[in-house]
């Protein structure tokens, strides 16, 4: 039998506050990042005079902004799923595995996804507008998306690596 101290409970506890504050981050992040999304279309210069129909329906960007940033609410989905786990002390399973997986792709979908906006702003807008503030925030977002995306390839990796030995171990007797 064990003996459960206070000590022990305080750092359950500590665990659970932390993840708790992780995850009410993300969702803190989600919500900012869905209000610049739906807010900053109408503040744009072009769209000054225009309608809600002309801004969000005749503009072939913006669809393409909001096509890429469901790999970027997904990663926050999944990232919101992994914390959940961390708490339930289930870091060393599969899902979380598969979590970190989906992480990494949609880090990788958001890094083409620039990729493609930035070949946009070089092919369609250049001359026609000053394009450097959004080359230098796409490549930013690139670097991001790369670290992110690297950081969850070697998290996987390790994971899946402590899932591994965990079976393994559940199986010698």
């Amino acid at each position: 039998m064990t003996k459960i101290t206070i000590e022990t409970l305080k750092s359950i506890s500590m665990k659970k506050s932390s993840t708790i504050f992780l995850q009410v981050v993300i969702v803190l992040i989600g919500i900012g990042a869905l209000a610049l999304l739906l807010w900053e279309p109408h503040i744009e210069g072009r769209n000054a005079d225009a309608t809600l129909f002309e801004i969000y329906f005749k503009d072939p960007f913006l669809a393409y902004v909001y096509t890429a940033s469901i790999a970027f609410f997904m990663a926050l989905y999944k990232a919101f799923r992994l914390l959940g786990y961390i708490g339930r002390n289930e870091i060393f399973s599969q899902r979380s595995v598969k979590a970190l997986r989906t992480i990494k792709y949609c880090a990788i979908t958001l890094i083409a996804f620039i990729a493609g906006a930035e070949a946009y702003f070089f092919l369609a807008a250049r001359g026609k507008d000053d394009i450097a503030g959004g080359v230098m925030i796409g490549l930013f977002l690139i670097f991001v998306s790369a670290i992110i995306a690297t950081a969850a390839a070697v998290f996987e990796r390790i994971v899946q690596k402590a899932v591994d030995i965990k079976s393994e171990n559940d199986l010698t007797v």
